[in-house]
């Protein structure tokens, strides 16, 4: 019985542990805006913030640009780029129809790191998702080589978009012109990285600021 008691104590603990969890927030800034991020890489913290875990193929970052008092911003989703430190790979942000639209990029691993060019989700549409390896870009399909990253458009007439199309697109970080402060989600797609490994580059015309979530 006394061995029962203890077991069921450790679960308890090791559950309310799990719930308090403190997930890392880090800041910084310039003359023109001041930046604060908190990188979500965990399946079950990103289903908490969308309804879904996008499969375990996303690492989310909520972030937060505030201009400084008498300053304008323009704020693009491509002035963001994670990088791992685990393989060197970094990654601009997917828009919400490249991760649930009808033509949207699926993302599988064939191994543990390495990457690939995502390519556009729809004709006409610029490479707003390029996943770097250390050697360069590194072209997607075929069969996946260990520690490849692969995409496939998912696409046709008879696709329906995923309902967390409408989630992923009220949860992004608004673009354009800004002199308020905005928060929002970033939907990168790299999967099982650790904190320590993640480091957030953000270019603006005042430099480039960075941000790691040690």
């Amino acid at each position: 019985m006394r061995v029962r008691s203890v077991i069921i104590g450790l679960i308890a603990v090791a559950a309310l542990g799990a719930r308090d969890k403190k997930i890392p927030v880090r800041s910084t800034e310039n003359d023109l805006v001041e930046v604060t991020a908190t990188a979500l890489n965990e399946r079950e913290e990103v289903k908490q913030a969308l309804g879904s875990d996008l499969g375990g193929h996303y690492i989310l970052v909520q972030v937060t640009v505030a201009p400084k008092e008498g300053q304008k911003i323009q704020i693009n989703h491509d002035d963001f780029v994670l990088k791992t430190d685990n393989d060197g790979s970094r990654t601009t942000p997917f828009v919400p129809s490249q991760i649930a639209g009808k033509g949207a990029l699926v993302v599988s691993t064939g191994g543990t790191g390495g990457g690939t060019y995502a390519g556009p989700a729809e004709p006409g549409w610029g490479p707003l998702g390029p996943i770097m390896s250390p050697g360069g870009m590194m072209g997607g399909g075929g069969g996946a080589e260990a520690g490849e990253t692969q995409t496939r458009i998912h696409s046709g007439s008879k696709d329906k978009a995923d309902p967390i199309l409408e989630v992923l697109k009220q949860k992004i970080l608004p673009d354009g012109e800004t002199d308020k402060r905005v928060s929002g989600l970033l939907y990168f797609p790299m999967e099982k990285q650790k904190l320590k490994d993640l480091e957030l580059f953000y270019t603006t015309p005042e430099g480039k600021l960075t941000l790691r979530f040690k």
